[in-house]
């Protein structure tokens, strides 16, 4: 959970104009620094970054599982991702209409949700067959919103990597563990939607970490039911931060830098490989082995998501998209 975002570069604040003054020394301007250490970095490189580091956070969420139920290292998780973004965006929500509002709510509960199904598939399955499952709901959006009949082959295509995880393929596959991951997937199509509409909606970041917030009190009662006080060990809680930037604040900052220098289609593609650094990750982190038949059903979708990506019709303007998860 994969787990990611970005609103529109429309919405994106500006820098601010160089001034006449000396600039100070990078080590008391740490922004300034960040900012040049990014655009340093190829705009492919930058989206590869946040693919391994969401990946490598979900890794190591993962590990807390042993002491956690997945409610609690979800509520760990958007906690100490939604305080960091508040911390560092300063969202500005006075005078947010209801319909805007609305929308905040939606979108909070939604991701909620997808993180929360996602961990407990996660709980239930290796990292790469959750991520893969899971990687159809942005497939179907990418398939829903175009009309073109090769669209079609993707799909079967898709449908064949699945049919490859099923128990009669040979492979111990938990239905359960799938069917939370295909939970996590429709939650992450209506991620991908509600994040264009709160990002049009909502300048900067406000809408996202707003919605964070919203999915931390909707996580809350489960989390800390199930976490209790081990949830305030330091060693948890240094665990948690280290989750919470790695599968949100870093990620989300690689993507909105690279978003604003490749089109949309390319991050689309360059995306598209997230359920295959998600079972490298599995196999390097946790020592996830997985068999042949489950690498050909990841390889199946991370084709189909490429395919489905890289046909559709460029829009008249392809510069950015709506949503990076």
């Amino acid at each position: 959970m994969t787990a990611s975002s970005p609103p529109p570069s429309s919405q994106r604040s500006r820098s601010s104009q160089p001034s006449a003054a000396p600039r100070p020394r990078a080590w008391a301007r740490p922004g300034a620094a960040a900012r040049t250490a990014l655009t340093a970095v190829p705009a492919p490189g930058l989206v590869l970054l946040g693919i391994v580091s969401v990946q490598v956070g979900a890794g190591l969420a993962k590990q807390l599982f042993a002491q956690f139920t997945p409610s609690a290292v979800v509520f760990l998780r958007i906690a100490t991702g939604a305080l960091i973004l508040a911390v560092l965006a300063r969202p500005r929500l006075r005078g947010l209409s209801r319909r805007d509002l609305g929308v905040v709510l939606t979108f909070g509960v939604t991701l909620g949700l997808m993180n929360l199904t996602f961990y407990e598939a996660l709980a239930r399955l290796p990292i790469g067959i959750a991520v893969t499952v899971e990687f159809l709901g942005p497939l179907g959006v990418a398939v829903a919103t175009s009309r073109r009949r090769l669209d079609l082959l993707w799909v079967t295509l898709a449908g064949a990597g699945i049919a490859l995880l099923a128990p009669w393929s040979g492979g111990s596959v938990d239905l359960l563990g799938l069917l939370f991951a295909a939970l996590a997937g429709v939650c992450w199509a209506g991620y991908i939607i509600l994040s264009a509409t709160a990002g049009s909606r909502i300048p900067g970041t406000g809408g996202l970490t707003a919605a964070m917030l919203v999915a931390t009190v909707v996580i809350a009662p489960f989390g800390v039911a199930s976490g209790a006080e081990g949830l305030l060990s330091p060693h948890v809680l240094l665990i948690g931060v280290g989750v919470g930037l790695l599968s949100s604040v870093i990620p989300y900052t690689l993507e909105l830098e690279a978003l604003r220098r490749m089109p949309k289609r390319v991050f689309g593609i360059l995306m598209s490989l997230e359920p295959a650094a998600a079972a490298l990750v599995g196999l390097i982190v946790l020592h996830e082995f997985l068999t042949v038949w489950q690498w050909s059903a990841i390889a199946c979708v991370v084709v189909a998501s490429v395919g489905a990506t890289r046909t559709q019709d460029p829009p008249p303007q392809d510069v950015v998209r709506p949503d990076g998860t």
